[in-house]
């Protein structure tokens, strides 16, 4: 049973940081890829950010250039720092872990952290 727990979200003004962290009770070796997702109310689950085991990050062209998606191996956690936040980044935000076998793409998810960015 994988087991992903978030927690970082927080209610922040415009402008400000937050750190996001995803601990995993596996190692983060066993999934082949690893990212972050939001929902905002009313919207569809999109893509943030992802860090494959092998491989350079992808990000959203909206938060390109001010979050940044990392993991740190020993303590099998993702991060997302996130600087420069804005109003529209509010959502709950997800952290995903993809292993593929036997020819199927199987998808994790933790229970997701709400980030709000508001004066």
């Amino acid at each position: 049973q994988v087991q992903l727990v978030e927690s970082g979200g927080d209610l922040v003004q415009p402008g400000g940081s937050l750190r996001l962290s995803c601990a995993s009770a596996d190692s983060v070796y066993r999934f082949d890829t690893m990212g972050w997702y939001r929902q905002a109310p009313g919207k569809q689950r999109e893509l943030v950010a992802q860090m494959p085991r092998v491989g350079s990050s992808n990000y959203a062209d909206s938060v390109k250039g001010r979050f940044t998606i990392s993991r740190d191996n020993l303590k099998n956690t993702l991060y997302l720092q996130m600087n420069s936040l804005k109003s529209e980044d509010t959502a709950v935000y997800y952290c995903n872990a993809v292993q593929f076998s036997a020819g199927r793409r199987f998808d994790y998810w933790g229970q997701g952290t709400q980030v709000t960015v508001s004066s």
